[in-house]
């Protein structure tokens, strides 16, 4: 029964960390993201003290960096988001109508007076929504500000962060080390074993996925910009920032990305396929080689379950759960697998048949 005993421990601490989310969700945010960056930057930390550093030297020049690196972008790339973001929600009105002049002409052109009846129900669809998208976007803003981005969380992102990452780094491998001696003894090769996996998993996610994404949000970002597509860098870094989602995220942006080109070049075809191409070559990209190479095939999570968990995390804990959906989806996973391998291995599972079916068994 040790191997049950097991098994019903890590579900009730995964239970009770869940609940724990559950509980202090409002004031998680700044820690969450410290414990993922440091999880992410944990290698590295650990290259600079094999080169020579001092742990601490290690940490801090890596958060210096790291601060740097966050007020440039606030700097240099937010405002031009921003700014994308403002003209898109200003001039998506205007482009949903030609969008649906230009399908209107196709749409006669192909169908004929056939087309009378659903352009009736296309044209009450599109001004619905041109005539609520200022409040719709109004909302939206409002709803972001309120629920994710309060001053309070923001400044407490901005200034507890920092000093998460740097700590963690500084009193990893002790932290690690201290939580080693807690195990009870009799299961600790069980628990590491476990653990290792689940090391395994989530690292795949943050590290491997997390590079990935930036790789991405990079690539597209500067090819659409580079072939003129308007609102092409937020576009591109959102949709590198969805590709943790497997196809999802990618859809979304394609299909966003056409759209746009589609209203601001039509009837010039050639940006359009290389708006086209530019996704192709990034989805080729990710599943030929970034994926394989720096992903690999750890993180063990179906999409669809992967979909499922984000979706699950997002609604019960908010931004706080789109966070942790997929490591806690990935630790999750492990430790189901687990107990599945257990009651395959046990005895009821492998017990002899029901006495009263051998019986009247022939």
């Amino acid at each position: 029964m040790r191997a049950e005993r097991q098994v019903l421990f890590w579900m009730t601490a995964a239970a009770l960390l869940i609940l724990t989310i559950a509980v202090l969700k409002d004031i998680l945010l700044p820690f969450v993201a410290g414990i993922a960056i440091a999880y992410f930057l944990s290698p590295l930390a650990d290259k600079l003290v094999e080169l020579g550093l001092n742990r601490v030297v290690a940490s801090l020049l890596i958060v210096v960096t790291l601060v740097v690196l966050a007020v440039a972008s606030l700097v240099l790339i937010v405002p031009v988001i921003l700014s994308q973001a403002q003209d898109l929600a200003a001039a998506l009105p205007g482009e949903v109508t030609r969008l649906r002049e230009g399908a209107d002409a196709w749409a006669r052109a192909r169908f004929g007076p056939g087309f009378t009846g659903l352009d009736t129900q296309i044209g009450r669809a599109t001004e619905a929504l041109s005539e609520n998208w200022a409040s719709l976007a109004g909302w939206a803003a409002t709803s972001i500000w309120s629920r994710s981005l309060a001053i309070v969380n923001f400044l407490a992102l901005l200034l507890v962060t920092p000093l998460v990452v740097f700590y963690l780094l500084i009193d990893w491998h002790p932290m690690l080390q201290k939580i080693d001696g807690w195990l009870p003894r009799g299961h600790a090769s069980s628990v590491r074993a476990l653990a290792t996996d689940m090391n395994d998993a989530v690292a795949a996610f943050v590290r491997g996925q997390g590079t990935v994404c930036l790789i991405l949000g990079a690539f597209y970002a500067i090819t659409l910009t580079a072939i003129g597509l308007n609102y092409g860098l937020l576009i591109g870094l959102v949709t590198g920032a969805l590709a943790f989602v497997p196809i999802v995220g990618w859809l979304i942006g394609f299909l966003t990305a056409t759209t746009v080109a589609i209203v601001q070049f039509w009837p010039d075809m050639l940006p359009i396929l290389l708006v086209v191409a530019v996704f192709i070559a990034a989805q080729a990209l990710d599943a030929g080689f970034l994926g394989p190479t720096i992903v690999g095939s750890k993180i063990g999570l179906h999409p669809v379950w992967l979909i499922f968990a984000l979706f699950v995390f997002s609604y019960l804990f908010g931004f706080v759960g789109t966070l942790i959906a997929v490591p806690l989806a990935a630790a999750l996973g492990v430790l189901i697998r687990f107990a599945i391998d257990v009651y395959l291995k046990s005895p009821v599972y492998q017990g002899s048949p029901d006495p009263l079916l051998r019986e009247t068994a022939p």
